[in-house]
């Protein structure tokens, strides 16, 4: 069904949002995909994927304000990726344990894959306003 056909009336923004909400679940469910594979034919240690949990995850996202918190999930990569904290490239690194912070911000290998993190440290070391992040 193209957007068009749609009985509810939206605006060019809406449609526009409706199509990269609908991206975003895509690439998530293929990141998981391709994420069990490279798992499952031993070329990556471990992966835990959250397919399926597309859907509310971008709703969520949708609805987080700066100052929110949320106690992160490791099946959230489509979360964090609808507010732009994960690129797929990022996905993959902590699948494959790189310790390389700025390959893998998340982790940087040290904890368990697929735990999504933003940090709260400045690149000086001081603590970050959370309630602006």
């Amino acid at each position: 069904m193209y957007l068009e056909e749609i009985n509810v009336v939206t605006t060019k923004q809406e449609k526009k949002q409706i199509l990269n909400d609908y991206y975003t679940a895509f690439l998530s469910r293929r990141l998981c995909l391709l994420g069990r594979r490279v798992v499952h034919n031993g070329r990556a240690h471990f992966g835990i994927f959250g397919d399926g949990k597309e859907v509310a995850q971008v709703a969520m996202a949708r609805t987080f304000r700066k100052g929110d918190w949320r106690s992160g999930y490791y099946r959230d990569q489509t979360f964090m990726l609808s507010l732009g904290l994960l690129q797929p490239e990022e996905f993959f690194a902590m699948i494959y344990g790189d310790t390389d912070v700025e390959f893998n911000p998340s982790t940087g290998g040290r904890n368990f894959n697929n735990h999504f993190t933003t940090s709260n440290i400045s690149a000086d070391g001081k603590i970050e306003n959370l309630a602006k992040q």
